[in-house]
């Protein structure tokens, strides 16, 4: 039976898999220079990192016993990536929009 810490650390793992996909694809957008580049980056290695996260969290004990495979990565994975995506890329000003002081060239 599910306590109300486990849900409790389980939704703590759920929004810092959100945030770390948002600063991902955040990171993505301002190092590369293109759009597929972004596209690519962003679908092949933030799935990757929040595998990563939810198996060292649910490895230590963390969370519910959610009763199959598909259930965890769609929780904790695909749900997290798509709102940190969409955090990112619809609420957060491009990077473009930025004004950034100019540098010298010293």
């Amino acid at each position: 039976m599910a306590t109300l810490l486990d849900v409790g650390l389980m939704a703590v793992v759920f929004v810092a898999n959100t945030l770390a996909a948002a600063v991902m694809t955040r990171f993505f957008r301002i190092q590369l220079h293109t759009r597929w580049g972004t596209v690519v980056y962003t679908a092949l290695l933030v799935p990757l990192v929040l595998v990563i996260t939810t198996i060292v969290a649910f490895s230590l004990g963390v969370g519910v016993d959610l009763g199959s495979t598909g259930a965890v990565i769609g929780l904790m994975v695909a749900i997290p990536m798509a709102l940190g995506v969409t955090i990112d890329v619809l609420y957060v000003p491009a990077p473009d929009e930025y004004e950034l002081p100019e540098t010298t060239g010293r």
